[in-house]
């Protein structure tokens, strides 16, 4: 056999190498282009249905959260005073029922009112005593919340990687490192912890007063528990990549259950 024979060969078995990488890097590409972050393929705040079933370790505060609604229009809707307890399998509607605007008789004049419509005064002997009206028990109220004195801090060190953008992206992402401090940006109580949100990963929300939520997303892990008080600047959370592509604190702040760019509450660095 000449040596131009395995020569040849081994030409051969490297274009077929080449040919093999080249398929291999195209059908690579295309994955690549065809698969959003993990961040974009849910839609957080999608329209709510017309109506919801509440489900085991759901709140008021994570549902409407969900549908990017004030959590005291939907108490309000669904007649649910404070503290807002809700049990699974209630149903739950996000519009109130229309009601038919009742017609008020007009008032007769004067000129038409007849001595027949006319009552006599009741004597005194006819006069009983007056039932003592019971005032309307007052509904449980929710315990006061930590002083919240409108003053706000960032929740985390790091660039803003992305910016809010109204309907879009509703808060901004701040960069870092897995483990950094996640720290609240005013008092308040947790009303949320979980991942039971799409989109959103290890989430937790901070209820501030009736006006303000603030949520962290993302989070490796998170250092409070729902329903505990915390205070300004305190630790609740460490930065992760939960629900996305890469080490991010997603924090947003809502106004009325409306979100609202953070930075017209926290202002520059």
């Amino acid at each position: 056999m000449s040596t131009a024979c395995p020569k040849a060969l081994e030409n051969l078995r490297a274009k077929v190498r080449r040919v093999a990488l080249l398929c291999l890097a195209l059908m690579l590409g295309s994955c690549a282009t065809s698969r959003a972050p993990v961040e974009y393929r849910v839609i957080p705040n999608s329209a709510p249905p017309a109506r919801y079933y509440v489900q085991a370790g759901d709140t008021l505060f994570k549902i409407a959260w969900r549908y990017g609604m004030d959590y005291k229009e939907l108490a309000k809707i669904n007649s649910i005073a404070a503290p807002y307890t809700i049990y699974p399998g209630q149903k739950l509607v996000f519009r109130a029922p229309y009601q038919r605007p009742t017609q008020v008789s007009p008032a007769p004049s004067k000129a038409t009112t007849t001595a027949s419509t006319i009552k006599p005064p009741a004597s005194k002997s006819n006069t009983g005593p007056v039932a003592a009206v019971k005032p309307p028990s007052a509904s449980v109220s929710e315990k006061p919340l930590p002083t919240f004195n409108g003053r706000w801090r960032w929740p985390s060190e790091g660039n803003v990687v992305r910016a809010y953008s109204g309907s879009v992206h509703k808060g901004i992402d701040i960069g870092g490192e897995r483990g950094d401090r996640v720290v609240a940006v005013a008092s308040g109580r947790v009303v949320y912890a979980g991942t039971g949100i799409a989109g959103y990963g290890l989430l937790l929300i901070v209820k501030h007063d009736d006006t303000y939520l603030s949520a962290y997303g993302h989070n490796d892990s998170i250092e409070v528990a729902e329903g505990q008080d915390i205070q300004v600047g305190q630790l609740i959370a460490r930065k992760g990549d939960s629900g996305t592509d890469s080490v991010k604190l997603h924090f947003e702040i809502r106004k009325n259950g409306k979100p609202i760019d953070p930075h017209s509450v926290l202002g520059k660095r």
